[in-house]
């Protein structure tokens, strides 16, 4: 009866858009999520105790795995998904910038140009604050900076057989994530200016 209002992480706000759409256009029955995520404010430079054991080696030079509450946050801002996706985070020895790749079954059959056609479709002007579209072959910190929460890159968009499906984005997990604290900041004074 509680009405969720969540900005988890830049994780979660990059995935919410795309698996959302993703899901409404071609069913996901299951699938996997890998952020390839640059190195965290928590992590050491040198290799020392932590609970965690991975993430008490030297972030510098380790890709380190560790667990991601990206999927879990998912399922409970968008029911549908709930039990749907698993997630992993990878942190990599790059200053800014993390790359989303979500993999999974699609309900029915689909084809690369499809999938690309369908994120054509629906990611657009309307919605460039939130998600974007990049056709060229760009790195990480091609997208330092970038105000939106993803940037699909639909030049890794892959189909294997007709129903497993990769599609990756790019995003910068500070301030993206920023100007979403922002505006869900600004909606949450709009809602309480409209309740006086």
């Amino acid at each position: 009866s509680e009405r969720l209002i969540s900005n988890a992480s830049c994780t979660t706000n990059g995935l919410a858009l795309i698996g959302q759409l993703l899901h409404r256009q071609l069913g996901i029955e299951q699938g996997l999520v890998t952020i390839t995520h640059c190195s965290t404010n928590d992590q050491s430079l040198q290799d020392q105790f932590h609970t965690d054991l991975r993430l008490g080696r030297a972030a510098g030079v380790s890709i380190i795995p560790t667990p991601s509450g990206a999927a879990t946050c998912l399922g409970q801002v968008l029911p549908e998904l709930s039990g749907r996706l698993s997630a992993l985070s990878l942190r990599v020895p790059t200053q800014n910038v993390s790359l989303l790749n979500l993999t999974f079954n699609s309900n029915r059959p689909t084809s690369v140009n499809e999938v690309n056609g369908l994120l054509e479709q629906h990611i657009g002007q309307q919605t460039e604050e939130l998600i974007q579209l990049s056709r060229e072959p760009l790195v990480s910190v091609d997208f330092n900076h970038c105000s939106a929460s993803l940037v699909v890159d639909t030049t890794l968009t892959e189909v294997s057989g007709k129903n497993l499906v990769r599609v990756c984005g790019w995003l910068d997990n500070e301030w993206g994530f920023a100007n979403r604290m922002i505006d869900v900041a600004g909606w949450l004074a709009m809602q309480q200016a409209d309740s006086i």
